[in-house]
């Protein structure tokens, strides 16, 4: 008996190298690219322990959730840590991260998440990226979120360590992940004493048995299906142009936020200004008096297969998330997302109005 997706021939080191140039080119980028062998915590924790150690000072921006683990793994790691933090309602802008480097002009590395999904904002990273390279610091960047959805373009900002998974605006896989390397940023993990070696967070060890091998022989056996699918998934991307699967985003996006509006029933964004909102997920504040996760869950009752989270923590009392990315960015998801919140809320006999929920994402999504 065989099988599809058993029976499959080893999947080859050319094989596995061309879906790294793959992800160059949708990077826009010439630096070395590592596509790694899990979830993208696994990048994103080998970056910042390879790079950072006793002796560096870093800016870590928190616009949310992520943001806080990064300032932690920064400290775990040695690093002397000053946070920039904003409401998770708004961004950061390129004048504060200045600011920050003003106050501490000894800063050599950056950190920030580009889009966080799970607090529905993105951060102008093209102006942070000029502001990092005036301070001439090594530029760390999230773009798990904001990538397929929003431009991610590493060479052109400035971004040394650029990490991207597959599993939300673009479509595909959550078991393998990528992470673009500038020079500069191998300098600073090979000068690091610290950096982990002989370890699966080791991005030196990759770089040393695959790339300067000349990406002939695979350190270990990857991850067959997770790549196929990341193949599949750049493939499709490539076919419908980003540009393309971006505006889709952007327009899912202003629908939903506008679609909220009309909805009623107390509904607000919670990201407050539209320039700030990610097109990769949109937040939402309850009205007073309703806690978010009792209403998804009256929600998700009627459509389970809906994409609607409650915020995590202490925002799951106020905020609920839209997850419009991926298979998820069409005007029907929508539609229906909004539909089951209006029923929630009129379950507890707040006034909305589906019909003009409907029109109003129509009205951007049609």
């Amino acid at each position: 008996m065989t099988h599809p997706l058993l029976d499959l021939p080893p999947l080859t080191a050319a094989r596995f190298a061309a879906v790294e140039d793959r992800v160059a080119r949708l990077l826009d980028t010439r630096q070395d690219v590592l596509i790694t062998q899990g979830e993208a915590l696994l990048p994103l924790e080998g970056a910042i322990r390879a790079a950072a150690g006793p002796g560096t000072v870093a800016l870590n921006v928190i616009t949310g959730p992520y943001g806080q683990t990064f300032g932690d793994w920064l400290r775990d790691s040695g690093a002397t840590v000053h946070d920039l933090a904003v409401p998770f309602d708004s961004a950061v802008t390129a004048d504060q991260v200045r600011a920050a480097f003003a106050e501490h002009p000894e800063i050599d590395f950056v950190s920030l998440v580009h889009a966080e999904a799970a607090t529905g904002n993105t951060n102008p990273v093209a102006e942070i990226g000029e502001a990092v390279r005036e301070q001439g610091a090594l530029f760390y960047l999230d773009a798990v979120a904001s990538v397929g959805a929003e431009p991610v373009l590493p060479d052109a900002w400035g971004v040394d360590l650029c990490v991207i998974g597959a599993q939300k605006a673009m479509g595909g896989p959550a078991g393998v992940s990528a992470i673009s390397v500038s020079e500069r940023a191998w300098e600073r993990m090979a000068a690091n004493p610290d950096a982990p070696r002989r370890s699966y967070l080791s991005l030196l060890d990759w770089k040393e048995r695959w790339i300067d091998g000349g990406r002939t022989a695979l350190p270990h056996a990857p991850a067959q299906l997770e790549m196929l699918a990341l193949d599949a998934c750049l493939e499709r991307i490539e076919a419908d142009g980003l540009d393309t699967v971006m505006a889709r985003h952007r327009t899912l996006a202003r629908a939903t936020r506008a679609g909220a509006l009309a909805l009623g029933g107390g509904l607000e964004p919670y990201v407050r200004e539209e320039r700030d909102a990610a097109p990769v997920a949109t937040t939402l504040r309850v009205p007073a008096g309703t806690v978010a996760s009792e209403l998804v869950a009256r929600a998700l009752q009627s459509d389970p297969g809906l994409p609607l989270a409650a915020g995590g923590g202490a925002l799951a009392r106020e905020m609920i998330r839209v997850n419009h990315y991926g298979p998820d960015a069409t005007p029907q998801v929508v539609r229906r997302a909004l539909a089951a919140l209006g029923a929630a809320l009129a379950g507890q006999g707040l006034t909305v109005d589906l019909e003009a929920a409907a029109a109003a994402v129509d009205e951007f999504a049609l």
